[in-house]
């Protein structure tokens, strides 16, 4: 009885703001439901990232009892971009002058190539998996078993296998003459060891994500399509690429921004020092206590991901991220 009445006094005391929140149309009570994840993304995301550009516009305070240094500007950018911050910023792999572009190449670079093999290869894996085969499940499960693998695990794997001596892949590639005696010690054989190590791992991800949307398709259409006489390839053509092509773009967009923060992967299987990205260079920087040079870079790799889902909604729309 007592909790009947503590409840009905509680009511009575927020009735004023129920009735508020009732008297709203469905817009503005959508907007409502999203104060508290903008409240949470602003707490996680924003303020760490405004956080992350005040600390880049103040010098490194190396010889200071400061965390920071004095206020600079944007010298730190002009100075990391244009290569006058080098001598701070670690090895290099195609530019031994200039480590900044060095690193901003091989992240490119990682990220193009490993995309669009995973599409190619998720796009695949995806239209096996659509049809119906004996053994269908056991093939999911292979498809999907490299996904849950920990980067730990998996850079383990890759940097076994290609141990000398000890990897069973180093001798037989040798004697071909794809890859040296040391290929994780060389910067040109560990890029490509490492994005068939990505490849390897994320084309699940991608299958996934353009099986569902595989999945979505009116099967109704592609009978009409064969009374119509129309050709395996015209099917695909016709009906499943427009189709499925917004997933398959929301899928490349969550692998690009995944790939330009690459980290774990190359640390684990061949060292940031023979494969440097701007991820390994923020960590570097930081780890020497260069926490304006570290948040400068940190800050050039969100605004390469700003501007790249920027770039995408703008060039491919609403609709794809709606799907």
């Amino acid at each position: 009885m007592a909790q009947e009445q503590t409840l009905r006094h509680r009511l009575a005391i927020h009735r004023p703001i129920l009735n508020r929140i009732e008297r709203l149309n469905e817009t503005q009570f959508a907007y409502l439901l999203l104060v508290p994840a903008g409240l949470i993304l602003g707490v996680v995301a924003i303020w760490p990232l405004i956080r992350t550009f005040e600390m880049s516009l103040h010098s490194d305070a190396l010889l200071s009892p400061d965390v920071i240094g004095e206020f600079v500007g944007l010298q730190n950018y002009v100075e990391v971009i244009t290569g006058q911050r080098d001598s701070q910023m670690g090895s290099a792999f195609f530019d031994p002058s200039n480590p900044f572009q060095s690193a901003l190449a091989v992240t490119f670079i990682f990220t193009l190539v490993s995309v669009i093999l995973e599409t190619i290869i998720g796009f695949g894996q995806a239209l096996v998996l659509d049809k119906q085969f004996k053994g269908r499940r056991w093939a999911r499960v292979a498809i999907i078993m490299p996904l849950a693998v920990p980067i730990v695990i998996q850079g383990m794997i890759f940097y076994l296998m290609f141990q000398p001596n000890i990897g069973f892949l180093t001798e037989p590639l040798q004697q071909i003459g794809l890859f040296s005696s040391a290929p994780l010690a060389q910067s040109f054989d560990a890029t490509v060891i490492l994005i068939v190590a990505d490849v390897w791992k994320t084309s699940a991800f991608m299958a996934l994500l353009i099986l569902a949307g595989l999945q979505s398709i009116d099967r109704n259409l592609y009978n009409v399509a064969k009374v119509a006489g129309a050709t395996r390839w015209q099917r695909f053509k016709r009906i499943t690429l427009p189709l499925v092509l917004p997933m398959v773009l929301v899928a490349m967009l969550f692998r690009t921004i995944q790939a330009l923060k690459v980290y774990g992967l190359i640390e684990t299987i061949a060292s940031c020092n023979t494969v440097p990205s701007l991820s390994c260079m923020v960590v570097s920087t930081f780890s020497n206590g260069l926490y304006g040079t570290s948040a400068t870079v940190a800050f050039i790799i969100a605004a390469i991901i700003g501007i790249t889902v920027t770039g995408y909604v703008w060039k491919v729309g609403d609709d794809a991220i709606d799907t």
